[in-house]
């Protein structure tokens, strides 16, 4: 499955944006991620195709809402109350194959089969 992201920018604090992630195919599972500079890459949501689970990591909760277009195979990230510290490299992944790491562990890069190339957010104070 190959993931291709976009919607990042730059966005003062408060403000909002909206990710997408466009996928080949269907997948098990859809993920995202960011990464910060000099930090690793964190979870921060995942929502499964077959009954629209969702999974939030704890800083977004309340703040960012992660969706699920059937019909055109995309995942979309809503990102609002945006803060600085939000600011980082999103990247969608997809977890096709590792379907019981992901039952394990949603929030483990390590349970995603295939990764998009990212797309930036910043954040302005």
């Amino acid at each position: 499955v190959q993931l291709v992201e976009s919607g990042g920018g730059l966005v003062q604090a408060g403000g909002s944006l909206r990710l997408s992630c466009a996928a080949s195919g269907r997948a098990f599972s859809m993920g995202w991620f960011r990464q910060a500079p000099g930090k690793e890459r964190e979870f921060v949501s995942a929502v499964t195709w077959s009954d629209g689970s969702i999974y939030y990591a704890d800083p977004v909760k309340g703040r960012f809402a992660v969706s699920k277009d059937d019909a055109k195979t995309t995942v979309y990230l809503q990102l609002n109350s945006l803060k600085p510290e939000d600011t980082a490299v999103y990247y969608c992944a997809a977890c096709v194959s590792k379907w019981l790491l992901f039952t394990l562990n949603y929030n483990s890069p390590t349970s995603y089969d295939s990764w998009g190339q990212g797309t930036r957010v910043t954040v302005s104070s």
